[in-house]
């Protein structure tokens, strides 16, 4: 009995061995994956903090730097380009009056401003280049009374056109019965009509302001071709600059037959 009450206390020690080695050890491996994840955590905050970091001084720098950037660009009424540069020789252009130009253009007006300013100046270079024609053909005797089957030019008036023909053509002109200065002014009036009621053409019905009031509408395009002649800008160009020259020619041809000796220029009819 003894033996075996032996034999049992030795078996009981060796299980309670046998089973003490499992549960000594699961502690030490616990522990262990404890502080591997620790270790994982804290190489996780060191890398979030080694990340750049956007001071905010540098951010709000950034900021100002773009505000003034924003501030830098263009602002207020921009130059308009100048049409119509005179040539002299090689290849310098000069637009006489540029500082008015861009005066008219920013300073009192717009580019619809300058649109106007060159649709008046087209316009008075026409009426100049019809003018000089008809001062050229007066002083080489081209008139009326020599190619005309009629005598008069006012029956009632008792005007003539050979007594015409002897004045000046400025004396003419003032010559005139009211009824010529009168279809004059209406034949101009009927241009400028067209000219503020049609838009390519064709008359605008569907608007409450005629084109011709809106800002840049008036440019001097009455759209009326019956050749097909194709409208470049050079050719543009050429009507602008010969309208400059005939309206410094009418005025020299006036002047010198209004004030004798104003203008010591050779002329052919002379």
């Amino acid at each position: 009995m003894k033996a075996i009450s032996l034999i049992s206390l030795l078996s009981f020690i060796a299980g309670s061995e046998a089973f003490a080695p499992i549960y000594n050890h699961a502690l030490p491996r616990s522990s262990t994956l404890r502080m591997a994840e620790a270790e994982v955590e804290s190489e996780a905050k060191v890398v979030v903090d080694a990340e750049p970091k956007v001071d905010s001084d540098e951010a709000k720098s950034e900021e100002v730097l773009e505000v003034v950037e924003e501030e830098v660009a263009p602002s207020g009424p921009q130059k308009v380009p100048c049409y119509g540069s005179a040539w002299f020789g090689g290849s310098t252009y000069v637009f006489l009056g540029e500082n008015y130009w861009d005066k008219i253009t920013q300073d009192w007006g717009s580019a619809e401003t300058g649109t106007y300013v060159r649709a008046a100046e087209l316009k008075h270079g026409r009426s100049a280049m019809l003018a000089t024609v008809g001062f050229a053909f007066h002083k080489l005797g081209w008139t009326f009374n020599n190619i005309s089957p009629h005598e008069y030019l006012s029956v009632t008036q008792g005007i003539k056109f050979a007594d015409l023909a002897a004045m000046t053509p400025l004396n003419a002109m003032k010559s005139l019965p009211a009824e010529s200065i009168t279809q004059m002014f209406f034949f101009i009036a009927l241009i400028e009509i067209y000219e503020l009621t049609h838009r390519d053409g064709k008359l605008v019905e569907d608007s409450r302001v005629a084109p011709g009031l809106n800002p840049g509408g008036l440019t001097g395009d009455l759209g009326w071709n019956p050749l097909q002649i194709e409208v470049t800008d050079r050719r543009r160009l050429s009507e602008l600059q010969n309208g400059r020259a005939a309206m410094v020619c009418i005025c020299a041809w006036i002047a010198h037959d209004s004030i004798a000796g104003s203008v010591p220029i050779f002329f052919p009819w002379n």
